[in-house]
């Protein structure tokens, strides 16, 4: 992908102190793989338009990525931690244990989840229920639990193939999977009857909903803890697979997937912008705001990444498949005043 130089007048750049510079020299991120190309392609960009070394970007999934960034202040440790969901209270919790007290929130777009196939094998129409019935590890039947024993998918509904059930989701580490369980398989269970007939039946609130998420480990859904390339491996060596995706992902991979509608609706990045498709979520990024003005160029990389020449309508990141926030002006106020994250959040 070709990007025209920024000029100085579009985008500052600031000075950097000679203190600065000492502590270390390039801005350290890592996290989400669903963020990960998106933050590559921001950090080539930002090295060739600035005077700043190329940010350094690793993956390692949401979890990783910000146990990473919460390990402390100083420049053994992370500035930037990419999410696909958002940082929970405990990782609040535990990075202000460390010392990690105020954390600046960035919302650079929203992503879909799809569910892919090898371009040449069957093509699927699913809902949310199918993916509860098909991974689940128990179903709900006549008042009690019973072990997930679906094989096939058109033993999940007539009207879907007759293909093996076999699964490749996102393992636990990926905000991805957090997504899935609560967008897809927990809404499959409300959408089957099966949450409401556990509560009838007496089971709590929080039992029924870690019961819909829970998966089935019989082989049929097999977590992927790599990112997604491993996952289209996967599908490679076995036809028969369908795979958890993020649009992006899928899109720069059409000669090899094929993706199914979810509810009836295509994903695409006007059916996410728009709320249509019903598996999307924000994707994130959360800077250290100690590391501002002591990691050389990182205020400048993270005002880079959400500037309307990058992150919006027409930027490099939705060609290659971020829907862009209708609210990134917000966004960009709240990284030029630093606001950071209020601790009770």
């Amino acid at each position: 992908m070709s990007f025209v130089k920024l000029t100085a007048s579009s985008l500052a750049i600031a000075a950097v102190s000679a203190t600065a510079a000492a502590a270390r020299d390039n801005v350290q991120v890592a996290g989400s793989s669903t963020v990960l190309p998106y933050a590559t392609i921001v950090a080539e960009a930002f090295g060739e338009n600035f005077d700043f070394p190329t940010p350094v970007v690793e993956s390692g999934g949401s979890s990783a990525g910000l146990k990473r960034f919460c390990e402390g202040v100083g420049p053994n440790t992370i500035d930037i931690a990419n999410a696909s969901r958002k940082i929970r209270d405990r990782e609040i919790a535990a990075c202000a244990e460390a010392g990690v007290t105020d954390i600046i929130e960035v919302r650079i777009g929203y992503d879909g989840i799809v569910f892919a196939s090898d371009i040449d094998g069957n093509s699927f129409e699913y809902t949310p229920e199918h993916w509860y019935k098909a991974v689940a590890a128990e179903h709900f039947i006549d008042g009690a639990l019973v072990e997930n024993t679906l094989t096939m998918w058109n033993e999940v509904d007539p009207a879907l193939p007759a293909q093996e059930i076999q699964a490749f989701i996102p393992g636990t580490k990926h905000g991805t999977r957090e997504v899935f369980e609560e967008k897809v398989l927990l809404a499959g269970c409300e959408q089957g009857g099966f949450f409401d007939a556990m509560l009838a039946a007496g089971v709590d609130e929080d039992t029924a909903e870690d019961k819909c998420m829970a998966v089935r480990t019989d082989g049929r859904s097999v977590d992927i803890d790599g990112d997604y390339t491993e996952t289209l491996a996967r599908i490679d060596s076995n036809k028969d697979g369908i795979g958890v995706f993020g649009l992006a992902f899928y899109e720069n991979n059409t000669d090899k997937l094929q993706v199914a509608t979810m509810s009836g609706v295509v994903p695409t990045t006007e059916s996410i912008s728009t709320g249509e498709y019903p598996v999307s979520r924000p994707l994130y990024f959360y800077i250290k705001k100690a590391h501002i003005g002591v990691i050389p160029g990182l205020k400048e990389f993270a005002e880079f990444f959400i500037s309307d020449e990058i992150a919006g309508p027409d930027g490099p990141l939705a060609q290659y498949g971020l829907v862009a926030d209708p609210a990134l002006s917000d966004t960009q106020s709240a990284v030029m005043n630093e606001d950071v994250m209020n601790s009770s959040m």
